[in-house]
């Protein structure tokens, strides 16, 4: 049952956000053949135009730099599997697809900047600041920033991850929503060629394959549950987000207290009618936000090492009244220095949350009893060392992590 209420406002949020981040995936970007689909492009070009003309300030974000790149050097398909050639292709795919922009946008008298962002620019606070007055500058001189990850020099899209470690982002949907986050932007735009988070159904309920199945984009989201995220496809045939991925952005936004849309950007009028507040795709709206630094450490900050608690460390993190001490630790998985940012798992295994660490992994290790595991013996100064403080805790999920 949708709330109508609710519906209502997040359309009004849609039609009143002067600030807004659209990302376009690499099956709208390209085609078939490998080059630039114009028949896709153009019309949200004109839409982002539009909008700019209004007073809106826009950030694009677009894929489809290693498939144009392909085209161009005439590669199969089959050859993208080596990470090498997929950064040779970007660095020829980048400059085409500017040259599109370029192209595009000046006979509408649209001013565009190329921005190139890495993993660095995100894990260190540092640049995160610096990559914001940049574009905050851009936006207030009326320039259309255009944004990618630099895939020449970082792996972190380009990569099949199977090594288990966290990225600050490994897809431009994820970019999109930390640019979004970061900008304070109103709004996320993700457009596909789906017409948004679909929801299988039949006439005897939900299932994955029936005669008279109907196929649907659920019209609204208000929290992120582990069902909806089920319902989301794994990657696509082209690009190296996919549904999940998107699905991720816009719990990003949700928690930074924007709109996210999930449409089909196949549509030419498809921006014109979400501004206008036309339920067009999956709405992602929610009514709590999660506060700036806390945002930087759930999501924008590479995580580079991980610690893992017994049961009653776990519990005192989750009841939003505990740091993490030395004694509630297992033990230190992967090299950290002090301030670098860390994923905190329970006994099992599983990531519940993540903070900035006090000190260094071998430091950590030597106030954990050296062997790996936490002392039973009452707590000394040497081991009542506190890892990671409360203030510097953000829990992953519905907890009060993502409250405060």
């Amino acid at each position: 049952m949708i709330d109508h209420d609710f519906k209502n406002a997040a359309s009004e949020r849609l039609r009143a956000a002067r600030r807004v981040v659209i990302k376009l995936g690499t099956s709208i970007v390209t085609g078939a053949d490998g080059q630039i689909c114009t028949e896709q492009v153009q019309p949200i070009v004109r839409s982002i135009a539009a909008l700019k003309s209004t007073g809106r300030q826009v950030v694009l974000v677009s894929s489809g730099a290693v498939g144009l790149g392909a085209g161009r050097l005439k590669l199969p398909r089959a050859r993208l599997n080596d990470l090498v050639v997929r950064q040779a292709c970007a660095a020829v795919g980048q400059n085409l697809l500017m040259n599109a922009y370029e192209r595009l946008f000046s006979a509408l008298n649209v001013e565009i900047a190329q921005v190139l962002l890495t993993e660095r620019d995100f894990a260190d606070r540092r640049s995160y600041q610096n990559l914001r007055r940049t574009m905050e500058k851009l936006l207030k001189l009326g320039v259309l920033p255009i944004v990618n990850e630099n895939d020449t020099v970082s792996t972190a899209e380009l990569e099949y991850l199977s090594d288990g470690a966290e990225r600050s982002f490994g897809d431009n949907d994820r970019l999109a929503a930390l640019l979004m986050s970061k900008l304070e932007a109103g709004a996320l735009i993700l457009l596909t060629d789906v017409e948004g988070l679909l929801s299988r159904k039949t006439k005897n309920g939900p299932s994955a394959r029936a005669p008279d199945e109907r196929v649907e984009a659920i019209p609204l989201v208000e929290k992120i549950t582990a069902e909806l995220r089920a319902a989301a496809a794994g990657p696509s045939a082209s690009g190296r987000g996919g549904m999940l991925s998107k699905v991720d952005a816009a719990q990003i936004a949700m928690r930074a207290g924007g709109v996210a849309v999930i449409a089909n950007g196949t549509t030419p009028d498809t921006l014109d009618r979400i501004f206008a507040g036309v339920g067009v795709g999956t709405t992602f709206v929610s009514s709590s936000r999660m506060r700036g630094r806390r945002r930087w450490i759930a999501y924008a900050a590479n995580v580079r090492g991980r610690v893992v608690v017994n049961a009653g460390a776990r519990e005192a993190i989750l009841d939003g009244k505990g740091s993490l001490l030395a004694s509630g630790v297992i033990r230190v998985e992967r090299d950290f220095s002090s301030l670098d940012v860390v994923s905190i798992a329970g006994p099992e295994g599983r990531e519940f949350a993540r903070g900035i660490a006090n000190c260094a992994s071998g430091e950590a290790a030597v106030q954990i009893n050296g062997s790996g595991r936490s002392t039973n013996r009452p707590e000394s100064s040497h081991n009542r060392g506190v890892l990671v403080t409360r203030d510097n805790i953000v829990i992953l999920g519905d907890g009060p992590g993502f409250t405060g």
